[in-house]
């Protein structure tokens, strides 16, 4: 073979590679979100098919870490639940293998109906339902009745993480569930109605890529963002609606984003900032103990945004 051609093959496996390490979190989303498939298809999971402990499922907002990218947040959906699966000789080796690809990832059966068990919980907020658990065992399948409480600890947590919403027991025998949004209440109940669909969820994890990246980051730095969650320019998305009205006119007439173009940039370049209802409605200590919550771990973890989420706090008080 030609040596031209050998290294072609060779970038072009690299390349392969790096789209693997990065789209682990997004695969799956994107292709339902392409073919506009329904909530309740098995093959569009959201966020159901990163894998356990693999280098793209590694937290997206690394403690003691220069700079945060938001590149890194491809990691965001890694569950505590997937840490306790492995051995430690795994734990060991998993920063030095590539991610497996996002066809393998949907033959991990956990995962996929841990996918599947996400659409059905969002399809129950968004109808305003009761959840029980005989209706959640049938999303699974009794094949996978054992697996239950690890399939619902991982679907849980990506409700969590993207779309800010908590499921919680509503009574002690654990029949029944409710899904509880995790920004709090304005007097005026203001917050149930701008959060009454799960898409602006999304929301939390983009406060904290803002917070993260000093408090302003870029318009590409946020699509950046987006691109890992299956979320494109352009693209509608069957949960999100279309993205780009989403990030800078809903959000930003609701005031939770502000939107504004970069200082002195030629050609223009456009950056995003917390809204005046983002200060009001949450601060950066509740932002930072999200983050935390996701990568298992306490805000002091982030020692700097530490820190400036205290100062923050003081000043609140004041």
């Amino acid at each position: 073979m030609p040596r031209g051609q050998k290294s072609k093959l060779r970038a072009r496996e690299k390349r392969r590679k790096a789209r693997g390490e990065t789209q682990g979190l997004s695969g799956a989303q994107a292709t339902a979100a392409e073919k506009g498939e329904s909530p309740s298809s098995s093959s569009s999971p959201v966020l159901g098919n990163t894998p356990p402990s693999s280098p793209a499922a590694g937290s997206p907002w690394k403690p003691q870490r220069a700079p945060p990218t938001t590149t890194a947040a491809a990691g965001a959906s890694r569950t505590r639940s997937d840490k306790g699966a492995k051995s430690q000789g795994q734990e060991n080796a998993s920063s030095s293998e590539a991610s497996p690809s996002t066809e393998s990832l949907r033959k991990d059966p956990l995962t996929r109906k841990a996918g599947m068990l996400v659409q059905f919980l969002l399809y129950k907020y968004k109808m305003k339902e009761s959840i029980t658990k005989a209706e959640m065992l049938k999303v699974v399948n009794k094949r996978y009745r054992e697996h239950f409480p690890e399939i619902l600890k991982r679907a849980s947590e990506r409700m969590e993480l993207v779309f800010g919403l908590d499921l919680k027991k509503v009574n002690p025998s654990g029949h029944s569930y409710t899904l509880v949004s995790k920004l709090q209440l304005t007097d005026d109940g203001s917050l149930t109605n701008v959060w009454g669909f799960p898409r602006n969820g999304l929301l939390m994890p983009l406060l904290g890529v803002i917070f993260l990246n000093g408090s302003c980051a870029t318009e590409q730095e946020i699509w950046e963002f987006l691109n890992i969650l299956g979320v494109y320019d352009g693209k509608r998305h069957f949960i999100f609606g279309e993205p780009r009205k989403l990030i800078t006119q809903d959000l930003v007439q609701e005031k939770y984003l502000e939107y504004q173009q970069v200082p002195d940039s030629d050609p223009p370049r456009y950056q995003f900032l917390w809204g005046p209802r983002a200060h009001a409605e949450t601060s950066k200590m509740k932002v930072l103990e999200f983050l935390a919550k996701v990568n298992d771990t306490v805000p002091t973890a982030f020692p700097s945004h530490y820190e400036e989420a205290l100062r923050d706090e003081e000043e609140r008080a004041r």
